[in-house]
């Protein structure tokens, strides 16, 4: 019988199977943290009130995930415009339930001061410009990410892993890699924002991949120089598909993307996957089914489910379960179809905290595994409403404690 506390939006049967096999299981959580120039556009994400705030929000996350509130933080959580860090909500979760937790950065501006694994890759520019990463970044931490999900995976069979991102400006990178892949995204992604600044990502989106189109008119694109992106030997046959998934991330993606889509694909060969994200993990998934079909990789669909929140599931800015079931209808992406989309039924509505109760009027969302966690602590610990919310308003009450 599956938990009251999680809902099923798409894939219903293969979802509840899911969850029937890794009940009472305890997860691993990877965060894989990442940059993107997007990030610093002013009004395009609420993560962080101003672009130099958003600097530092991946940092000052992953300390906050690592440390919690009782420690002196050397990035502080940035002011939000409103509400409070998702971290809030995975801190509570991992730290009551002793979930382990491994950091890794994929490309940030400077290191953050806690230990992660340092994956060698680069900030993204702007996806605006068309050239957000070199190609030779992008297939080093595709191979990153395979190395690691199998890591991940070997210590931890018979469960599931968790991936999770920090990436501000994401969900506009997100909607740039669903479109490249010809799926329809325009107006059905989410943000930080109560209301979805569509127009905004959109014209962003639409410049970046101009840009793409004319770079490889010039004979930049094609399918030279990728043979061995990953952890085999690839051979591109010349039936592949129009645009090569990889060349698309390095135009107009963030290098969280593809060290994702890496560990999922090697995690899902020998246990269960949960997706952590809205927007950007579907946009992972379709990364997924691109890049096993562009090079033959092998990967269980079935054994990949994607875990958020309500907030972002029933966003009526967004159009998260449309966006979900469209994944199928590209050709690029079919190996895959459509994900399960999980979310936790978590409410803040009855919070006694103004900041917990903002998520209630579409600000925040989701973050740093937020949603996934809460799956986590239901599937494993049974863990309901009530649980959940004293656990993150304790977490909320030592952080304003020892931030005065």
């Amino acid at each position: 019988m599956p938990n009251s506390q999680i809902r099923i939006y798409t894939q219903k049967e293969q979802g509840e199977e899911w969850l029937r096999r890794y009940r009472g299981c305890l997860p691993v959580f990877a965060c894989v943290l990442g940059f993107t120039e997007t990030g610093l556009i002013p009004g395009i994400s609420a993560a962080g009130r101003t672009p130099e705030d958003r600097k530092y929000t991946a940092c000052a996350d992953a300390e906050f995930l690592y440390y919690g509130s009782e420690y002196k933080a050397q990035y502080p959580l940035p002011p939000l415009t409103a509400g409070a860090s998702p971290v809030l909500i995975s801190r509570a979760v991992f730290e009551s339930l002793k979930i382990p937790v491994h950091l890794f950065n994929a490309g940030l501006p400077q290191p953050p001061a806690v230990p992660v694994i340092d994956l060698g890759g680069t900030a993204a520019r702007c996806l605006s410009s068309g050239a957000a990463m070199e190609i030779t970044t992008v297939h080093h931490l595709f191979k990153q990410g395979l190395v690691w999900g199998e890591r991940l995976a070997a210590n931890n069979q018979h469960n599931y892993v968790i991936l999770g991102e920090c990436v501000v400006g994401g969900t506009t990178t997100a909607l740039a890699i669903l479109t490249g892949l010809g799926i329809d995204a325009a107006g059905k992604v989410n943000s930080s924002h109560p209301i979805c600044n569509h127009a905004q990502k959109w014209a962003l989106v639409q410049a970046g991949l101009e840009k793409m189109r004319g770079s490889r008119e010039q004979g930049a694109g094609g399918a030279g120089g990728d043979e061995g992106a990953g952890g085999e030997n690839f051979t591109l046959s010349s039936s592949s598909s129009p645009v090569n998934p990889l060349q698309l991330v390095a135009a107009v993606g963030d290098p969280m993307q593809v060290v994702v889509a890496g560990m999922a694909i090697a995690a899902s060969r020998s246990c269960g996957v949960m997706l952590a994200g809205g927007t950007q993990m579907l946009a992972v998934y379709a990364l997924i089914s691109a890049i096993a079909q562009t090079y033959a990789l092998s990967w269980q669909p079935e054994e990949v489910v994607v875990g958020t929140t309500r907030w972002v599931a029933e966003d009526p800015t967004g159009a998260t379960v449309d966006l979900a079931l469209n994944l199928e209808k590209a050709s690029l992406t079919q190996s895959g179809k459509t994900p399960p989309l999980l979310a936790t039924h978590l409410s803040f509505a009855d919070s006694r905290y103004p900041q917990l109760r903002a998520y209630e009027q579409g600000f925040v969302k989701e973050g740093m595994g937020a949603g996934a966690a809460c799956i986590a602590a239901h599937l494993s610990q049974d863990w309901q409403q009530h649980q959940l919310l004293a656990a993150i308003e304790a977490q909320l009450e030592r952080l304003s404690t020892a931030s005065h």
